[in-house]
């Protein structure tokens, strides 16, 4: 079926492959579908419920019919499309649904059955007996339920994520896209041009057109020549953009070694990109329809773009005898094309009454194709004329009913696209996405000069918003033909003319979820199973809803359409969960330093959906407490280094940033100094304590807040919504950076030493106070510098961007270690803290006040803010509340349990005699005995009090003397020193 002389493929390169067991040859650049169809193959797939014979019936990533599985063993993959499937050496390729071959599937008696298994048939069968669904009705649904198979095994193929950033994306690299990324790319714009095939050019490699007096795979080659050697543009093949997002997000999937042989070790076969661009051009083009009659879907009948794709881009003819039967003047160019090519051409079918005629090829006018016959390959057609039906011998039908404007993207964020009469489809509407203008044909316009406009005319809005200044360019000159449609959705007649081919949805089904008043169109969709296939109705939906529209006595606007989901075509759940392999649904989220630290046999604990190393053991010690002791001393005495990135790190700009801080904090931000730093305390809307932390002011209207762990995803949303819902006068913006910056605690008497052995400019007291904070050069990188304490110690945190992490942990560690120090984890964080009474979590949560943890002071009387009206209601200050204290223990015991009850001496441990619990508790090394905090009654009031630490769970008590929380250091020399 190949035919001389067409084709962009390359006829040097014989590749084989294999399809169903049978050996076959193509050529490179050839898919499967079209190397099948040149090696005689039409029967490529079995429909979803009746089990019909199909073949292929499109070119494009929209096919419905030609399904196959890849691949062997583990790394099968089903549900491959034949028409983007490229073949090379070794693919191996079967096709699916069918039993125990294509050519004879037993599941084909399902045809037989169709009486009885229209629309709603499952919904009305299977209701009773009610026992049965369980024991039989399911689980024979679910077997019988899709259509390839994974194999079971656990997939051994790498896939992987990454991030890209443009000023503009380009969505589909057809004559309107490529236009827009030439002109972006001249005026010096940061473009990235994604196309979901292999070779750009879209319509123009499966078309005859000629722009400037060049074919128009040559004139695609040109520009492709100039973009490649742009720094500032970025060709991405093989790539689906496959849902929009906000903020300009897009979803992207690269197939990356699905066309080839070669596969290195650990190279991914996918690659799941979320791409991000300040402005978005959608030139994704159109797809064409199929027109419903009585037994439309045979294999050899094919949408009339599908023909001439195979035949001008592939160089196949998919049938000797062609058919031509459409609405538009498209099956005149197909006509035209093959005659060229010398296929011969047994009539052309236009269903208009005033087609043009032609003096090569019979035209009838008026007709329309009513039936067909051959079950396993189309064999003829019954056609219907004002005189009467004729019956005319075809191995090939091209058929179609007029080109759907893809505007699925544009519905992503809930746009719905709008009816254009002129064209009979719909295009998208101003505005779906922000930031994205559509050009070419997924707005509605059809003819090359007019795709060739519109994508210069959408560069230039784009680069005028991105303050870029747009080149003159000339417009190339291309045909300018204007569509013509007339109105044809399906031929009307007895039996089943289908809609849906992948789910076999057929025009009577749709009248009759009418008629059992599924009106609505997402009523009709699941009742029908129309559009809900991994197509997502692209060929079949607009076509449906027309005929829905006309059982309902509605216009197609008034019926509207149904809600186009992401992903645009089907993503592996493997490039979804890039990075995951063998690991559960919970997210887990590593620092710069975790291989560094995991090397160092460091034990990992979970902190929020971070993991972070609880100590680091050396060769001598046996147990955590030697290596928790030894960390301790060694920051109370020298210089310990902590990865503190997990800190939640919130970016926070505007005129009016220090009023909105005023706001959520109990205490005073806009009187901050630039260049200092303040402890905040952050209440609920209800007046308890939601977190606590740091927030530094780093210009005039920029600051930093530092979260803890565990709540930076709850203050994000709780400043959100304070910003949005509360205060939205307020010109501010807020922007998450934790990962943006990897950041380390310096902490202990030679922690000012060691970081002037690595600053470019040394650092004092006088230069650096506590609390300061600013701008430092680290090796010559630019980085912060925070002098702040979780340990009570001299300290400071440096933070450096993310990518320079790693490298920067290395080198404290060792400089740490030479000074007598190294490395201390979240044990021996714990025991600083708690020797210092700093709270975390533990004692803030949930249930405590400002006034219960000694901090009621800082909710400020100079301002309101989040919380604290809540927090001055009855009850929650005075007398009787329970209140931080910290508790040492006397007597035989010296054993401490957090989580215990705290009981006056005397009294018997019983709940009505509770006095509190204690929240963390910890051996401190410094001071030689075990230490907890805790809240007790009256607290504050009672130091130098005994009371009781009971455990009943563990049968542990303990006398305990009440004391000041803050054990260590109470005037805080050693951290101001």
């Amino acid at each position: 079926m190949r035919v001389d002389g067409k084709g962009l493929i390359d006829r040097t390169r014989s590749i084989p492959f294999v399809f169903d067991g049978v050996s076959y040859n193509g050529y490179a650049g050839d898919t499967l579908a079209s190397a099948l169809l040149a090696n005689g193959v039409r029967l490529m797939g079995r429909s979803f419920k009746y089990h019909r014979p199909r073949g292929v019936l499109t070119a494009g990533s929209e096919e419905p019919n030609a399904l196959v599985t890849v691949g062997m063993g583990a790394g099968q993959e089903p549900n491959v499309r034949a028409t983007m499937q490229e073949i090379y050496p070794g693919l191996d390729a079967r096709s699916q649904n069918r039993w125990p071959s294509l050519n004879f599937d037993v599941m084909g008696i399902n045809d037989l059955a169709a009486p009885f298994l229209g629309a709603g048939f499952y919904y009305k069968t299977f209701m009773w007996p009610k026992s049965f669904w369980e024991k039989l009705y399911e689980p024979v649904i679910r077997r019988a339920a899709g259509l390839g198979a994974l194999s079971g095994e656990d997939n051994p193929d790498k896939y992987e994520s990454a991030y890209a950033f443009c000023d503009l994306l380009v969505i589909g690299a057809g004559p309107a896209g490529l236009m827009a990324a030439l002109v972006a790319g001249r005026a010096g714009a940061d473009v990235i041009l994604v196309d979901e095939n292999s070779r750009v050019g879209g319509r123009l490699l499966a078309e005859t057109y000629e722009i400037d007096g060049k074919p128009g795979p040559v004139w695609v080659d040109e520009v492709l020549a100039e973009l490649a050697v742009m720094d500032n543009v970025r060709i991405m093949t093989r790539t689906t953009v496959a849902g929009a997002y906000d903020q300009g997000t897009f979803a992207a999937l690269e197939r990356v070694l699905h066309h080839t042989d070669r596969r290195p070790n650990g190279a991914p076969i996918e690659t799941y990109l979320r791409i991000v661009a300040k402005r978005s051009i959608l030139a994704a083009g159109a797809l064409e329809r199929p027109i419903a009659f009585r037994d439309n879907d045979r294999p050899g009948i094919m949408t009339a773009g599908a023909v001439r794709a195979y035949l001008n881009r592939w160089g196949v003819s998919p049938g000797n005898n062609v058919t031509i039967f459409g609405n538009t003047d498209d099956i005149h160019r197909t006509a035209r094309d093959l005659l060229d090519a010398g296929v011969h051409i047994a009539a052309v079918i236009d269903s208009r009454h005033d087609a043009p005629l032609s003096d090569d090829y019979e035209v009838l006018r008026g007709a329309q194709v009513c039936g067909s016959s051959g079950r396993k390959g189309l064999e003829s057609i019954t056609v219907r004329r004002p005189s009467g039906e004729d019956r005319i011998h075809t191995d090939c039908l091209a058929m179609t009913g007029g080109w759907n404007p893809s505007v699925h993207l544009t519905c992503h964020m809930n746009g719905r696209p709008v009816w254009k009469r002129d064209i009979e489809a719909f295009v998208p509407i101003s505005g779906a996405v922000p930031g994205m203008v559509t050009a070419g044909a997924c707005s509605g316009s059809f003819s090359t000069a007019a795709c060739l406009r519109q994508g210069v005319e959408a560069a230039e809005a784009a680069l005028g918003d991105l303050s870029l200044k747009a080149p003159k360019t000339a417009m190339p000159q291309a045909e300018d033909t204007p569509y013509e449609i007339s109105q044809l959705w399906a031929v009307p007649g007895k039996g089943r003319a289908w809609l849906d081919f992948q789910n076999d949805v057929t025009v009577k089904d749709i009248k009759q979820a009418a008629t059992e008043n599924f009106r609505s169109v997402e009523h009709m969709k699941r009742y029908t199973t129309q559009g809900m296939a991994t197509d997502q109705g692209k060929n079949s939906n607009v076509t449906a809803l027309a005929i829905l529209a006309d059982a309902t006595g509605r216009g197609i606007s008034e019926t509207g359409t149904t809600t186009f989901r992401p992903p645009y075509s089907p993503i592996a759940i493997a490039a979804l969960g890039a990075g995951a392999e063998g690991k559960g649904f919970k997210p887990q989220r590593f620092a710069t330093s975790h291989k560094a630290t995991v090397a160092r046999q460091a034990p990992l604990i979970e902190a929020g959906l971070w993991y972070r190393p609880s100590y680091f053991p050396e060769k001598a010690e046996t147990t955590w407490r030697q290596s928790c002791d030894r960390e301790v001393n060694m920051v109370r005495q020298a210089v310990g280094v902590c990865d503190v990135s997990t800190l939640g790190k919130i970016d926070i700009q505007g005129p009016d940033a220090g009023a909105i801080l005023d706001f959520v904090y109990a205490n005073m931000f806009s009187t901050l100094k630039v260049g200092r730093t303040r402890y905040g305390l952050m209440l609920r809307e209800d007046g308890f304590v939601m977190d606590d932390g740091t927030t530094a002011r780093l210009g005039e209207t920029h600051y930093l807040m530092t979260t803890t762990t565990a709540a930076a995803g709850d203050v994000m949303k709780h400043l959100e919504f304070a910003h949005q819902g509360l205060r939205p006068d307020l010109d501010v913006s807020f922007t998450s950076v934790t990962e943006q910056w990897a950041q380390f605690a310096v902490a202990g008497p030679k922690s000012r030493e060691l970081l002037n052995d690595l600053l470019d400019s040394a650092i004092d007291d006088e230069s650096w106070p506590f609390m300061a904070c600013g701008p430092i050069s680290v090796l010559g990188v630019q980085g912060r510098l925070f002098r702040i304490s979780f340990s009570g110690e001299h300290a400071y945190e440096i933070a450096v961007p993310a990518r320079y992490g790693a490298s920067l942990f290395d080198i404290l560690t060792e400089r740490a270690q030479a000074l007598g120090g190294g490395l201390y984890g979240m044990e021996a964080l714990n025991v600083l803290r708690i020797e210092k009474g700093f709270i975390t979590h533990s004692e803030i949560h949930g249930r405590t006040t400002a006034y219960d943890i000694g901090m009621g002071r800082m909710v400020s009387q100079k301002k309101d803010c989040i919380g604290k009206t809540m927090s001055e209601r009855p009850g929650l200050e005075g007398s009787g509340r329970e209140r931080l204290v910290g508790l040492k223990p006397i007597g035989e015991s010296r054993e401490l349990l957090a989580g215990a009850h705290l009981y006056n001496e005397e009294a018997e441990p019983v709940r009505i005699n509770d006095q509190g619990y204690l929240t963390s508790v910890c051996y401190s090394p410094t001071l030689e005995t075990m230490l907890g905090l805790g809240f007790l009654a009256d607290g504050p009031d009672r130091y130098g009090a005994i009371v009781k630490m009971v455990d009943h769970l563990r049968g542990v008590t303990t006398l305990c003397e009440v004391v000041n929380p803050v054990f260590f250091d109470p005037e805080g020399g050693r951290v101001r020193g």
